[in-house]
């Protein structure tokens, strides 16, 4: 057997042994990674849009966020916690206003319509949180 086939041979043996409910995220990330790439820029212009389209918060930031969000939700903030949460929701909102103006950009520059390259971003979180 050739190391193709033998992959391909120890794949589909692993497929087989999946609940529906895994398979299901399995689907979806074979689908994902068979479309192809997003991030294949043709030009700088469209590489800085997609800097910007994809730009998140470090993992330290947004696990941060989370313990601030839910602090906040049972009333347990001191003022400098709610301040620091204050920071961190503006800058989301001003990079959402960013993504969108990108996003426009970028669409413009493809020639294709804005909610068919919007859910070309779909995140890997999104994605790989189906199970």
């Amino acid at each position: 057997m050739t190391p193709v086939t033998d992959i391909r041979t120890r794949a589909i043996k692993l497929i087989e042994q999946l609940s529906e409910e895994r398979l299901t995220a399995v689907v979806q990330l074979l689908e994902f990674l068979s479309e192809p790439p997003v991030r294949a820029a043709s030009n700088p212009i469209e590489v800085a849009l997609l800097e910007v389209i994809e730009r998140r918060l470090t993992p330290d930031e947004q696990k941060r966020l989370k313990e601030l969000r839910a602090r906040c939700e049972w009333g347990q903030l001191t003022d400098i916690e709610h301040e620091e949460l204050l920071q961190y929701e503006d800058r989301l909102e001003q990079w959402r206003v960013e993504r969108l103006q990108a996003l426009m950009e970028l669409a413009k520059l493809r020639n294709i319509d804005l909610l068919t390259l919007n859910l070309q971003f779909l995140s890997e979180s999104e994605l790989f949180h189906a199970t």
